[in-house]
């Protein structure tokens, strides 16, 4: 009890470092594999705080690892600090307010996700260093997690090889334990070709790119009947083939998302997919190259971790939200429609309650519905080490994901309490696993169990890249 009681303190000691390290991040929002600034903050941190610091992990420049501790089990917290396209907002308004029109914005609040999972890590290496103990704790710094499953790639460069267990969180509306259960998924151009030609001159002599995409979108829309209710599948037209309707469009873009909830039903649905491309190809008599751009695994649960993760919720109880924090989130709450908040209260398979508009209760195990869940690359993370993760509330009961609303709470100090409670209970989660060894085996025996004649089949194969961006001028590996 003392020794948590301890990392708590921990925590609260470098609080301010922290809060300013996640409006930092807030204030510079960037994109899939752009993180540049975002890292370089984490990174400044991290050789602030003694870690010893790799940066350009797995071959992406904007991965980071910290690392402290000597000898013992190696747990890994997972940080992330990737924004959103065109949710560009301001901070504390309770209506939609863009900053930069089209810009981006912190619509997941990436920036506190990984800015406590750094307090947690932080926490727990100090905790080390007073008290003795064999163990290391590594802080992951993981770009791209909307789309660009950084984690994924980093499984498949041996980043997480010798990780005993990995830990993370994502905020949300409420606290709890997260429901281990997500949508393994793969992300994916298909490119068409045919020929142009004059669309009225010699519209038999063109083979249209264009045609070739809607007939897909056709024939997939007509799979949906056809496929498990819990599978998803989505797309955006990327490049339809110019802006002149009077050439045929001879190359045609569109990206596709593919989603079930098992690595095996997801790739069967794949398949099916790349037929129907191949059909409308046929039928346009055009080519089509298929081009894997994402892709990750479903979660794994692990029932020894999740019920220890949910012991330290319990003992230390939830965010300590006040008057002045209820009376902001009601604001943001106005702004939401019943659909917004029913949704919101269903995901955590709760009954909506009038009046409640900020979390003030710790949620017990299993409070997750399983037809309403997304995709994450911390499913591939979960598929190689064992995995828990947390949901913190730092946001008002309702607030849509992705949204403007999300953006404008992030810099509020009840989005900075919801980001210090998470980093105690991940600190704390880590520090029992290392103070008990038994634990650690249990997990393994858990994962173990669930792995088996179950291996991982990374949806990113060796032939997929990371779609990483050029630098900024001047920028380098070098920790500001």
């Amino acid at each position: 009890m003392k020794n948590s009681d301890q990392i708590w303190d921990l925590v609260d000691h470098r609080r301010q470092t922290f809060v300013e390290l996640a409006d930092r991040v807030w204030d510079t929002p960037e994109l899939n594999y752009g993180e540049f600034r975002s890292s370089d903050s984490h990174a400044a941190v991290l050789t602030g705080t003694g870690f010893r610091l790799s940066r350009g992990i797995g071959g992406i420049p904007t991965a980071l690892l910290g690392e402290a501790g000597e000898g013992g089990p190696v747990i890994a917290i997972l940080g992330e600090y990737d924004a959103l396209p065109g949710l560009s907002q301001e901070a504390g308004i309770a209506e939609e307010r863009p900053l930069v029109a089209g810009g981006n914005g912190h619509g997941c609040g990436h920036n506190l996700l990984g800015t406590a999972a750094l307090q947690a890590a932080t926490a727990v290496k100090d905790w080390l260093a007073q008290t003795g103990l064999p163990g290391r704790v590594r802080y992951y710094g993981c770009p791209a997690e909307e789309g660009g499953s950084a984690k994924g790639f980093m499984v498949r460069e041996g980043l997480f090889d010798d990780v005993d267990i990995a830990i993370s969180w994502h905020p949300g509306p409420f606290t709890c334990v997260m429901y281990p259960a997500s949508l393994a998924c793969v992300e994916v151009l298909f490119h068409f070709t045919g020929r142009a030609a004059h669309a009225a001159a010699a519209p038999h002599l063109g083979r249209s790119a264009l045609d070739a995409v809607e007939l897909m979108n056709v024939g997939v829309n007509y799979m949906r009947e056809h496929m498990p209710s819990t599978a998803r599948i989505h797309y955006a037209l990327i490049d339809a083939g110019g802006v002149a309707p009077n050439v045929v469009q001879a190359k045609a873009t569109v990206r596709y998302l593919v989603r079930a909830r098992e690595l095996d039903e997801m790739q069967a649905l794949f398949e099916r997919v790349k037929k129907v491309a191949e059909g409308a190809a046929l039928m346009t008599e055009t080519t089509v190259v298929c081009e894997p751009v994402s892709g990750e695994a479903n979660l794994l649960g692990n029932d020894a971790l999740e019920a220890l993760m949910q012991r330290e919720l319990e003992r230390l109880g939830p965010a300590a939200f006040d008057d002045a924090d209820r009376e902001i989130a009601a604001k943001f709450h106005a702004t939401f429609n019943p659909e917004d908040i029913a949704t919101c209260f269903a995901t955590y398979r709760l009954q909506p309650e009038e009046g409640l508009v900020l979390c003030d209760r710790i949620l017990p195990l299993d409070s997750g519905d399983p037809a309403l869940i997304g995709s994450t690359d911390v499913g591939t993370v979960s598929w190689a080490v064992p995995t828990v993760q947390m949901y913190g509330a730092t946001c008002a009961i309702g607030t849509p994901p992705h949204s403007w609303q999300m953006v404008a709470q992030g810099k509020l100090p009840l989005a900075h309490k919801g980001m210090e409670h998470a980093a105690k209970i991940m600190a704390s989660t880590a520090a029992a696993l290392i103070r008990d060894p038994a634990l650690v085996e249990q997990a393994k025996a858990d994962h173990g169990t669930r792995r088996r004649g179950r291996p991982l089949a990374n949806p990113l194969t060796h032939g997929v890249a990371p779609a990483l961006v050029p630098a900024p001028a001047g920028w380098s590996f070098a920790a500001p």
